[in-house]
């Protein structure tokens, strides 16, 4: 089993990757934007609280998020009681169970502490994280890809400032945890400029390349 982090940059193509990556290699996909913005579109407590710091374009606390990834990973589970010792990644898929090859996490990490952070939920779990995969976009392409998604989905954290503002918070606080996985020789860089295929086919290429060792 396989278990893999997409990372990147505001607009470089992250959820799009993992969920392309996600039907090919059947893995289960895990965003943590997709988390936060469910529990926006819920309405809940958390949800109240996420939609203000998102709509600033600042990153969501350590707690809410860390909390909403390690219930996603437990709720797979046909037993999601927390002291079950059942394995979290035996779910149901089309009405039977199901053991998807891997997992796959994108939106999270973001800072070094998340990265421990998840290095701990997947030590608990007895799993382990193969290869981070870093998708690399030029600063401009980010910025036009992000306006036209706002365009599209009419997102209100896609705002002018905003992305600005995301982006330099990605260069100053996220950028340290490439350092952090390069040290542990699981990072892997891809070029992630150009159309969308052609970033999938050299990621691709990677994961293949790890499956046949």
């Amino acid at each position: 089993m396989i278990n893999i982090v997409i990372f990147g940059a505001p607009g470089a193509g992250k959820g799009t990757q993992a969920n392309l990556l996600a039907e090919r290699y059947d893995f289960l996909h895990i965003s943590t934007g997709d988390l936060l913005r469910q529990e926006v579109r819920m309405q809940t407590t958390v949800g109240q609280r996420v939609k203000a710091i998102m709509d600033r374009g600042d990153l969501v606390g350590d707690d809410i998020v860390v909390s909403l990834l390690d219930r996603a990973l437990r709720q797979r589970s046909t037993h999601p009681d927390p002291d079950s010792q059942e394995d979290p990644w035996d779910v149901e898929r089309k009405g039977k169970p199901h053991r998807p090859e891997g997992c796959i996490i994108d939106g999270f990490p973001r800072t070094v502490q998340q990265a421990q952070t998840l290095e701990f939920i997947f030590n608990k779990l007895n799993r382990k994280i193969n290869l981070i995969v870093a998708i690399d976009v030029p600063r401009d392409e980010l910025v036009r890809r992000i306006h036209e998604r706002a365009t599209i989905s009419g997102r209100s954290d896609d705002t002018e400032e905003v992305i600005r503002h995301r982006l330099d918070l990605y260069d100053e606080q996220t950028q340290p945890v490439l350092d952090y996985y390069r040290v542990s020789g699981r990072l892997t860089t891809i070029d992630g400029s150009g159309e969308i295929s052609g970033t999938n086919g050299r990621i691709c290429q990677v994961i293949d390349s790890l499956i046949v060792r």
